[in-house]
């Protein structure tokens, strides 16, 4: 084994290269403890630094999902899964997700050529009367994450300027955009927050969990999805049009969706159970066989 030491910044990398027949294996020790509200940016530091030592394109999500345990960690970070084990996280930011010492494997081209096919071939797929995310690879169902969906109203948003459809639009389209930092504003009056208020009734500082838009027939209509931090909400028509996912899930969800990931938002209201019998789902937005009205909307809704 051949060692290297290097620096870029504040942070001291670590370069191993192993002898064998799998291709240059590379690790990263973390040297300090490294909380959510400055993750991105190692990150970004990192992937920077050794970008130009591996034979392949090198990116967060790849990085990520070649060391899984990541992924887990960031989920780790859920209020209601904290709370569950005696643990009330209060400012999520400042949870630590690498320690000192941990270590980061970069993969081999192998790793890296088998990853990147698999996040070619990964599509999402939002069935709304079922309140159901999916993410699929090929033909095969990774995850079913329940969700909630836009009201059935029409109602005068702030951040529009005028009354709009919150029901969420249905269409195939990607994801285009995703946002790391966002800024909470409530759409109804523009004003924005930086706590929210639990189910159990704690107010914990606003979570740091990426948000992602997609296009829908090439149209963007503001819809987002996003963490909620009322679970109750699950499952139900509740959103401003936004698709809304649990903490935890929203986590997994970003791993699976970088920019150009497909995604497909349907209305279907007969599904196949887990037992395989036909089941005739709550036409919640009253749509029978009829299509939905699309009209535009401009900006952010949650």
């Amino acid at each position: 084994m051949i060692g290297e030491h290097s620096e870029t910044g504040a942070f001291t990398f670590s370069k191993a290269i192993y002898l064998d027949p799998i291709p240059d294996r590379l690790f990263t020790i973390v040297p300090e403890d490294i909380p959510i509200k400055t993750y991105f940016k190692f990150l970004n530091k990192v992937i920077a630094h050794y970008d130009t030592l591996v034979p392949y394109a090198l990116s967060e999500h790849l990085l990520v999902r070649a060391n899984a345990w990541i992924i887990d960690s960031l989920q780790n970070t859920d209020y209601y899964r904290r709370k569950s084990r005696g643990d009330t996280l209060l400012v999520q930011p400042d949870a630590i997700i690498f320690h000192q010492g941990d270590t980061l494997f970069f993969p081999d081209s192998l790793t890296a050529l088998t990853l990147s096919d698999k996040i070619r071939h990964t599509r999402i797929d939002v069935n709304i009367p079922e309140f159901r995310l999916r993410i699929f690879e090929n033909d095969k169902e990774l995850y079913a994450f329940p969700i909630r969906v836009g009201q059935n109203r029409v109602r005068y948003l702030a951040e529009a300027g005028r009354e709009v459809d919150l029901r969420t639009k249905t269409g195939s389209g990607s994801v285009i955009r995703t946002n790391r930092y966002p800024v909470f504003t409530n759409p109804v009056d523009g004003k924005r927050f930086t706590h929210t208020k639990r189910d159990d009734g704690v107010t914990t500082l606003m979570p740091q969990i990426p948000w992602t838009e997609v296009e829908l027939n090439g149209m963007r209509y503001g819809q987002m999805i996003h963490p909620t931090t009322n679970p109750e909400t699950l499952e139900r028509a509740y959103s401003n049009g936004c698709v809304g996912l649990g903490e935890a899930d929203a986590w997994r969800f970003y791993y699976h969706s970088p920019l150009g990931t497909p995604v497909v938002f349907r209305y279907d209201l007969e599904v196949v159970s887990a037992t395989g019998d036909t089941v005739l789902l709550p036409d919640i937005y009253k749509r029978g066989n009829k299509k939905q009205p699309v009209r535009a909307v401009i900006g952010v809704f949650p």
